[in-house]
């Protein structure tokens, strides 16, 4: 099964490519902004100390899923979670649930997550990012 990994966090510059990917592909009226993102890059104090990168680790029971009371959130064969927005009422429970926060607020109320695509790698200019075969 392939999935979303780093490849080099240390190469990571905050730059926020994969950031806008991922919005701009799950977005149905692609925008300018980060609002759809499954993934964040945050500084980690200054170009000293670099950044890090956040986003679904693919849990192979996740706990938001878990949560979810409309079904919008359903596992993932190999961890990680299909996310089906139509169902989604906002509710918040699955931001709640997930234990390494990456489960983002939209603009919406409604959540954004990561759900290994890999479009944000092809994005990456620093190699930090790569969908690759990982055995689950």
């Amino acid at each position: 099964m392939k999935r979303l990994v780093i490849k080099d966090l240390e190469k990571c510059v905050g730059c926020g490519l994969c950031m806008y990917a991922c919005s701009r592909r799950n977005a149905r009226d692609p925008e300018i902004g980060v609002s759809k993102s499954g993934i964040l890059a945050v500084s980690l104090s200054g170009f000293e100390r670099g950044a890090t990168i956040i986003f679904c680790r693919a849990c192979s029971e996740p706990p938001c899923a878990q949560v979810c009371p409309t079904g919008a959130m359903t596992p993932r064969k190999g961890g990680g979670v299909f996310f089906k927005e139509d169902l989604c009422i906002a509710c918040g429970n699955c931001m709640e649930a997930c234990t390494i926060g990456a489960i983002f607020r939209q603009e919406n109320g409604k959540p954004a997550v990561c759900v290994h695509c890999g479009y944000c790698a092809n994005y990456c200019p620093h190699g930090v990012l790569a969908y690759e075969e990982v055995k689950s």
